[in-house]
């Protein structure tokens, strides 16, 4: 057991004196290490008096921490700092993208097919650097993009700005909508590296479950009523499900937002974009006012862009702005003249087009040549298949013997799932889609003595 927190230092560390912002402080203390593992906290009484606020207060604020894994119990031993808390890091996303080796066929990576992205050259050579800045304090929005992106935009953004790719854009609206202890309503399955952010900013996640249209209305009405601060899902081409919300759903979705509090922040993460064989559709376009938008543009104009928009209530995004002020102040003009150029230049535009039917195409096939031999895999949209499988690490071993990668399916999991999964980048097959599809068939009914000791 490490020494007991000092009154004075924990005080110093809460600038703001609700039980949020006592539970901030304490949880900033606990991520920077600055308290270890094993600390006991100061009682409640001793730092309501110091603090000048009533034990109540502090208590919502441990309650807060606890039910974040920040802190502990041990009734009269007092209240300690959990072992791990201050862990931080994309462990989750570590776990989909480090395999054991070098596959011959490699569908764990999640990444789009290089063949069927756009010229970047071409755009180049188009594209005219013009008057870019010269000053720290211009807008963070090149004009041309600025315009490009007003008119394909799903519904009136009260302001928008540009990040350095969807999760840069996902962390940056977390931090400024999402405290210590927050509850935060997430899809079921979804990205590993958003319940990574999520837990290192201390929120505690709220699943939400999915069937073919979309979060389901139920389970967000349910997630809602635990007092959550934020909704954040994938409107189309969802990873690892491959589902695309459908206009009814997005309709009865709003429905179930508009009832609950109107303080809840709905986050929509576009990751696909073009690249995607849904159309888009947006719960701004019932809730503008609170809706902010993350569009992407790695995936269907190329991972080296890094590049995404994020659009919305003009509370998130302006603060979004002002707290990139302090960093990297805006993302790369030049490149944001050239993803301006290649989102205008009609041979582009329908390479990226081309690149999204084919990719549609890529996974019906593989979907249906899946069902052929009884392994349903559910979805419509977007470059990945969410597989159910026996046992998860009998089929990656399974598949492995045979030089096929993928991931792991229990980092998706908000909550844990009725089966197991592995993720395949459909995106990525070409051809010899049978003998994969074999494979698949025969891995994903692997039994669990397959498993690694």
């Amino acid at each position: 057991m490490t020494d007991p927190l000092d009154d004075d230092e924990l005080v110093a560390a809460i600038d703001d004196r609700s039980a949020r912002g006592i539970a901030a402080g304490v949880g900033r203390l606990v991520r920077s290490g600055a308290v270890l593992p094993g600390a006991r906290l100061p009682t409640v009484r001793s730092i309501a008096g110091r603090l000048g606020v009533s034990p109540t207060t502090v208590s919502e604020a441990w309650q807060a921490l606890a039910r974040s894994g920040a802190i502990e119990s041990r009734g009269r031993a007092g209240t300690f700092v959990r072992e791990g808390a201050a862990a931080h890091g994309p462990s989750r996303y570590r776990r989909i993208t480090r395999g054991p080796g070098v596959y011959t066929q490699d569908l764990s990576t999640g990444v789009p097919d290089p063949a069927l992205l756009p010229d970047l050259g071409r755009a180049q050579a188009l594209s005219a650097p013009g008057d870019l800045t010269t000053n720290y304090l211009d807008d963070p929005v090149d004009p041309p993009l600025a315009a490009v992106l007003a008119d394909r935009w799903p519904f009136p953004a009260e302001a928008m700005t540009v990040v350095d790719g969807c999760l840069d854009g996902l962390a940056r609206v977390a931090s400024v909508v999402v405290r210590y202890g927050d509850r935060v309503l997430v899809e079921n399955p979804t990205f590993p590296p958003l319940l990574d952010l999520l837990g290192d900013l201390g929120a505690e996640v709220v699943p939400v479950a999915l069937d073919g249209a979309g979060p389901r209305p139920d389970a967000l009405a349910a997630g809602l009523a635990s007092g959550a601060v934020a909704f954040v899902f994938q409107p189309r081409a969802h990873n690892p499900a491959g589902v695309s919300l459908s206009a009814d759903r997005a309709a009865q979705l709003a429905a179930v937002l508009a009832e609950g509090p109107p303080s809840v922040v709905v986050v929509e993460d576009d990751h696909a974009g073009d690249s995607s064989s849904c159309p888009l559709v947006s719960l701004g376009t019932w809730l503008p006012g609170r809706t902010v938008h993350v569009s992407g543009f790695s995936k269907s104009h190329g991972p080296d862009l890094r590049l995404a928009a994020v659009g919305g209530t003009g509370a998130v995004v302006d603060a979004v702005v002002s707290q990139r002020r302090l960093g990297p102040g805006w993302s790369s003009r030049l490149l944001q003249r050239l993803l301006a150029t290649m989102l205008t230049d009609p041979v582009t535009v329908h390479a990226v087009s081309a690149a999204s039917r084919e990719y549609g195409a890529r996974r019906s096939a593989l979907a249906s040549a899946l069902a052929d031999r009884g392994v349903a895999t559910g979805g419509e949209d977007g470059i990945y298949l969410w597989v159910p499988v026996l046992d998860e690490q009998a089929a990656l071993v399974a598949l492995a013997s045979q030089g096929i990668g993928a991931s792991p399916g229990s980092p998706f999991a908000s909550a844990p799932l009725d089966r197991d999964h592995v993720r395949i980048t459909a995106g990525l097959v070409a051809a010899d889609v049978d003998d994969l599809a074999e494979a698949l068939a025969a891995a994903a009914t692997a039994p669990p003595a397959y498993r690694r000791r």
